[in-house]
């Protein structure tokens, strides 16, 4: 079973210095049928006009995972981690026990453009941790999320994977998957069919009791392929 979220049925809030997009309901954007997936419950698209960005402000309880697009990212935490993070670079933190954080564009010219995602942990009130790395762009599948840390991906506190493929153009794959698991498929960017359904930069898919994911590219194509309880 495949339902397709299309990127304008997200919800949206335009203000100003901040364009966002909420594949789950999120802030003032409310939607029950909406809520979240499996254990996924944020996936935000943002973009952060130069010089702007989110003040100082807490977490606790989430595994949180950013992926900037374009641009750069100045985040400061109360952990006493102050980094920057540039396009392609992904970031994990667990607020655990209670963290705070601002995240702004330090840019004067550059727009940024970045996922953030939220995923329920597993285990509660753990000590926060943060950690950020830029994986290498390679033809398939790249593990970015692991409760092992697997295969030099980051650690995370729940019974998932994270997969990040990337694909050229005209290019065909089958994906293995099982019945008994939840996926949600996140295109970061390009055109290709699903079994058959056309998506498309910035659509979701939420995918139930398949076997397989049969790919058929029409261009370069990224997308996240997030593997779920």
């Amino acid at each position: 079973m495949l339902y397709i979220r299309k990127a304008n049925e997200r919800g949206h809030a335009n203000h100003g210095w901040l364009d966002s997009y909420h594949t789950f309901s999120f802030a003032g954007y409310y939607d029950p049928k909406f809520m979240g997936f499996s254990d996924l419950r944020v996936i935000n698209e943002d973009r952060v006009k130069a010089g702007f960005g989110f003040g100082t402000h807490p977490h606790d309880n989430m595994e949180i995972l950013s992926y900037v697009l374009d641009g750069t990212i100045a985040h400061k935490d109360s952990m006493g981690n102050v980094e920057e993070l540039k396009a392609g670079e992904f970031q994990i933190m667990s607020a655990g026990t209670g963290i705070t954080h601002s995240e702004y564009n330090p840019s004067n010219e550059e727009n940024l453009h970045f996922y953030q995602i939220w995923i329920m942990p597993n285990e509660r009130n753990i000590q926060p941790r943060y950690d950020q790395k830029a994986f290498a762009d390679k033809e398939g599948a790249t593990l970015i999320l692991s409760p092992n840390a697997e295969d030099g991906s980051f650690k995370v506190y729940q019974d998932m994977k994270l997969w990040r493929y990337q694909f050229k153009a005209n290019h065909q794959e089958a994906l293995v998957l099982n019945a008994e698991r939840n996926y949600w498929l996140q295109v970061v960017k390009g055109s290709f069919t699903l079994n058959g359904q056309t998506v498309e930069t910035s659509d979701g898919v939420a995918i139930s009791q398949e076997t397989l994911a049969n790919i058929e590219t029409q261009s370069d194509v990224e997308f996240l392929l997030f593997d779920l309880a």
